[in-house]
């Protein structure tokens, strides 16, 4: 198992319950939830990734368990993680689920390759 299923069990649920155009694709070692063809919420074995505002990311960063998404050596704003450990209750995750979709309105779609 490459990423925590039942912790996207979970994400999926929260997810389904406001929007159909949710597509799922394995990447990076773990599963993400592409929200009208735009990356929202990715799980891995321990953590999640959320795409959130840019404007909120300042205070998303002074919650526990969120720490900044440094992939390539580069801290991306506009992305964190959250470790799962502090995901138990669906309130905390419905936070951190809620950020996601609500930034996946404005957020820009990456570019396709044709």
């Amino acid at each position: 198992m490459a990423y925590n299923e039942k912790l996207a069990d979970r994400v999926r649920e929260i997810i389904s319950l406001t929007h159909d155009n949710v597509e799922e694709k394995k990447m990076f070692g773990g599963l993400c939830f592409m929200v009208n063809e735009k990356m929202c919420i990715g799980v891995e074995r321990e953590r999640i990734m959320v795409r959130l505002d840019p404007a909120v990311y300042d205070k998303a960063m002074e919650m526990e368990g969120c720490t900044a998404m440094d992939f390539t050596g580069k801290i991306m704003k506009g992305y964190v993680f959250v470790d799962a450990a502090v995901l138990k209750t669906k309130t905390k995750l419905d936070h951190w689920v809620q950020l996601a979709l609500d930034f996946n309105k404005r957020a820009k779609a990456s570019k396709k390759k044709k």
